[in-house]
């Protein structure tokens, strides 16, 4: 066939030009899309999905023994999470709760699937930082598989943890005043969600419904 008599260079070119040609279209079809109402959940989709290198990991500070335990993932999770524009919360102590192990069971990444349902938690919880101008003392959990939920004492399984959606933190003052100011943000329409008051911790997440508890 014809095909056949092309040289390397011809057809290293052809390959060449096909690629520019279907970067262009790629790129058209983004810049109609983003003047569309569709234009976030499509970029949204690349967000989650687009791979990562390891480099993205560069001067997160995160151990060796993380990457190990996280797996391939932790790239594009650390990413998502870099992505999210948060003030006082580091990329650094969102992973931590992840790597955390109990007895033989090993917590994990949320599934992708799930990423997104902790933004608007996170998001509170870098809000209450701020409110509190006190920065964070320790992300106690998050994310918790369902192996790693079972493990965890007094916790249902049907945690909001199991959604990634909630957040166990602490800061560097009583934990009264964290869920006192956890309220005001909630009564001023900040979020609608679960507060727990916990002795070292107070639970925070964004169920979409108001509910307090004390333990």
């Amino acid at each position: 066939m014809a095909d056949e008599n092309f040289s390397n260079d011809e057809t290293d070119s052809r390959i060449l030009t096909r690629r520019r040609m279907f970067g262009l279209l790629a790129l058209t079809g983004a810049g109609l899309l983003a003047s569309t109402p569709k234009a976030s959940a499509f970029f949204n989709f690349f967000e989650l999905y687009a791979p990562q290198s390891p480099g993205t990991l560069q001067g997160l500070d995160i151990p060796e023994e993380w990457r190990r335990a996280l797996g391939s993932g932790l790239p594009a999770y650390a990413n998502f999470i870099k992505g999210l524009g948060l003030r006082r919360l580091k990329v650094q102590q969102i992973i931590a709760p992840h790597a955390k192990k109990r007895g033989p069971v090993q917590n994990t990444l949320p599934p992708r699937a799930l990423w997104k349902n902790i933004r608007e938690t996170l998001k509170v919880v870098d809000g209450l930082s701020r409110r509190l101008d006190i920065p964070p003392k320790d992300l106690v959990s998050i994310y918790r598989s369902p192996a790693y939920n079972a493990r965890c004492p007094g916790a249902r399984s049907n945690s909001y943890h199991i959604r990634n959606n909630a957040v166990d933190i602490t800061f560097p003052c009583a934990p009264g005043k964290v869920t006192a100011m956890a309220r005001e943000m909630r009564a001023a329409g900040i979020f609608r969600g679960g507060i727990g008051r916990y002795g070292g911790f107070t639970h925070i997440d964004t169920r979409g419904s108001n509910v307090d508890w004390r333990a």
